[in-house]
Parts: structure tokens; C-alpha cells; sequence
């Protein structure tokens, strides 16, 4: 096995991580490859995510708690996501979601969202 493969190998632990404050009651975790992203989104009951559209595919996968969500620019789709469910959202499909209760999801994106890297996510912030 090539020695040099492994020692770029880097272990990352959740608990370790900094938690960066987005708004009031919603906080993110991030760990970035060369073309993944996986991130820990921390919601409090009520928080909204604004609709919003990015190039990247995406997975949600909720640890804890339920997210409901509308797709579409006229919100065309609606679809609660509970604890042990994982949901695909297609690239440059508009969609926002809703916290239900205190919510842990994890969400992958391929490739890695620059405007969350970049700090540009202003639809988070507000």
C-alpha cells in the first residue's frame, strides 16, 4: 500500500469541532474533503431556513428531531423528515425547511458548498 495515501488520511471528531453560530438557535459543524462536504446543522424548534437553490446535490439525514421541507420556487412539494430518514435534493432545486422540534441533521453535498466555506451564506445569517 502506498505510504504517502495514508498519512493524508486526517480523523476528525464531531465533539472536537467548533460549532459556528449562524442566527439565533441554528449552529453548523463542517468537515471538508477535495469534493465532499459533511456538515452537522444543530436547529432549535421553530428555526427557519429561507429558500434558497445551490448547484450541489445534497443529503440530509436527520439524527434527531424533524425538519419539514417544501421544494419548488412555489413550495410545489412539502415532506416532513423525521429521525432515521434521509432525503436527496436534486441541484438548483429551491427548497427551505422548517424545525418541527430541536433538530440534529447531518447534510452531504457534492461538491462542497464554497458560499458556506466562504462565509457568503447570507440567507443563514439573517
Amino acid at each position: 500500500m502506498n505510504e504517502s495515501k495514508i498519512a493524508k488520511v486526517k480523523l476528525n471528531r464531531w465533539n472536537d469541532l467548533k460549532a459556528e453560530p449562524l442566527k439565533e438557535g441554528l449552529t453548523r459543524k463542517l468537515v471538508t474533503g477535495e469534493r465532499m462536504m459533511i456538515a452537522h446543522v444543530y436547529l432549535k424548534k421553530g428555526v427557519d431556513v429561507p429558500r434558497h437553490a445551490h448547484e450541489n446535490e445534497q443529503l440530509t439525514y436527520i439524527l434527531d428531531g424533524a425538519l419539514r421541507f417544501w421544494f419548488g420556487a412555489n413550495d410545489d412539494q412539502e415532506l416532513i423528515v423525521g429521525a432515521g430518514e434521509v432525503i436527496v435534493i436534486p441541484p438548483n432545486l429551491p427548497h427551505r425547511a422548517l424545525a418541527l422540534e430541536d433538530t440534529l441533521d447531518v447534510d452531504v453535498f457534492s461538491p462542497p458548498r464554497q458560499d458556506w466555506l466562504s462565509g457568503t451564506d447570507s440567507y443563514l445569517r439573517r
